[in-house]
């Protein structure tokens, strides 16, 4: 029995003693192998706003990233994805309809970044992309910009002061020495003014070009073509800069970006010579169509008249700005469906002020009232103010150069076989 329990014993010491000698004692164990860290890594650049990086004790890092620079693998579709999509959308828009797409699908998929990518690395940190929005607003602040409105329509309509009223300010024809006891032109005579404006730092050459004369004859055929000639005229100009030889840095820009097309307010409908002329123009210029002096009808009969006027240009096929073709996205063709659900805007101007419960306001003093401008329950002067200056100027110039320019400068280059340089001799200096 002793002799049992003997073996057992050392069966058991053996086992122990077996078992032990494979076990490495935690003091002795081989630590991991640390990969070698990278030599820019944890250094911040000079002009980077984060600290490096420095683990400490229990896995803990410092100071924590901002969102924006949390480490991303290129190529991925985490937080990037929206960020970078629309930062595309938005700077496209700020230089261009092609650059906006263009951005927008390499950066906003990361398909560049994944073909490109081959290891699947990160970003390390802040990179600084986001100050491109900043690094345009300074460079559009010290060269500025142009913008240049046409405006058609009879004598009386009101065209000069609306033109003053949405600038707030004597920009129009009158201020240029053009007084209204001249003789009207037989034919239509182009004239154009001038202005630099400047609001909040942001510089802009406005021209207004007017076109006195225009339906005002007995015999109106064929009113519209020195008008088309002019515009088309600009468009020459540009391209001929355009195939010099040696280019100026920043080519003139006259190009007609907006056409307003005043209407009389008769409340019946629209005469032949207005269908006409937005027909022949509407593919080389954006146009604009208003309702002049709508403080001479009731609300009733304006809209009534502004359903009419959409039917109108509906059954022949006029297309006025924004085209629905020229939607970008959804969210554009939301919002520019309720702009042409609203126009033509019925518009009232003046260059007056008159006080109307405490306050200064543009307005029209009738025997039963003032007709305030800028009161939305009166007319619909901000509406258009609002769409053309402050939601849909930038617009306006790119459909002007991608689409007008572009079908034009296109034209003239198959009608020719191509332009050949030309030298600055050769080219029309413009007058503004």
């Amino acid at each position: 029995m002793k002799s049992q329990l003997l073996e057992w014993l050392f069966l058991v010491i053996w086992v122990n003693q077996l078992y032990m000698s494979d076990v490495v004692p935690p003091e002795v164990r081989p630590k991991p192998a640390v990969p070698a860290k990278p030599p820019n890594v944890g250094v911040p650049s000079p002009s980077s706003p984060f600290p490096p990086q420095v683990p400490s004790i229990g896995g803990s890092s410092g100071p924590a990233p901002p969102p924006s620079a949390i480490p991303v693998p290129i190529g991925s579709h985490g937080p990037s994805h929206g960020g970078s999509h629309a930062l595309g959308h938005g700077v496209g828009h700020g230089v261009g309809h092609a650059a906006a797409h263009t951005a927008a699908h390499s950066g906003g998929h990361g398909h560049s970044g994944s073909h490109a990518s081959t290891g699947g690395s990160a970003l390390l940190g802040y990179i600084g992309i986001d100050t491109i929005i900043e690094q345009m607003r300074k460079k559009t602040m010290k060269t500025g910009f142009d913008f240049n409105i046409m405006v058609v329509g009879h004598s009386g309509l009101g065209k000069s002061t609306l033109v003053n009223t949405l600038f707030k300010s004597q920009v129009s024809r009158r201020s240029a020495g053009w007084s209204r006891d001249e003789k009207i032109p037989k034919t239509v005579e182009i004239k154009s003014v001038s202005h630099v404006i400047e609001e909040g730092g942001v510089k802009m050459k406005l021209t207004v070009v007017d076109t006195p004369g225009f339906g005002d004859q007995i015999n109106n055929d064929n009113c519209w073509e020195p008008i088309s000639k002019y515009i088309n005229e600009q468009y020459e100009k540009f391209l001929k800069e355009e195939v010099n030889i040696t280019r100026k840095k920043r080519i003139p820009d006259t190009r007609v970006h907006c056409c307003l097309y005043f209407i009389s307010p008769t409340g019946h409908s629209l005469r032949q010579l207005d269908l006409e002329f937005m027909k022949r123009l509407s593919h080389s210029v954006n146009i604009i169509p208003v309702i002049a002096k709508a403080d001479t009808m009731t609300i009733e009969e304006r809209q009534e008249f502004k359903q009419r006027v959409r039917k109108e240009l509906e059954m022949s096929g006029i297309e006025f700005y924004p085209q629905k073709e020229f939607d970008d996205d959804m969210e554009d063709k939301s919002d520019n469906d309720k702009i042409r659900e609203t126009m033509p805007f019925a518009v009232v101007g003046s260059d007056k002020e008159y006080q109307v419960n405490g306050k200064r306001v543009l307005g029209r003093k009738t025997a039963w009232g003032i007709v305030e401008v800028e009161n939305s329950n009166h007319c619909e002067f901000a509406q258009l103010r609002d769409f053309l200056i402050r939601s849909h100027l930038q617009d306006l110039k790119e459909v002007t150069h991608n689409i007008h320019y572009e079908t034009y400068r296109a034209k003239r280059l198959n009608e020719n076989g191509g332009l050949h340089p030309i030298s600055s001799n050769d080219t029309q200096e413009s007058n503004l």
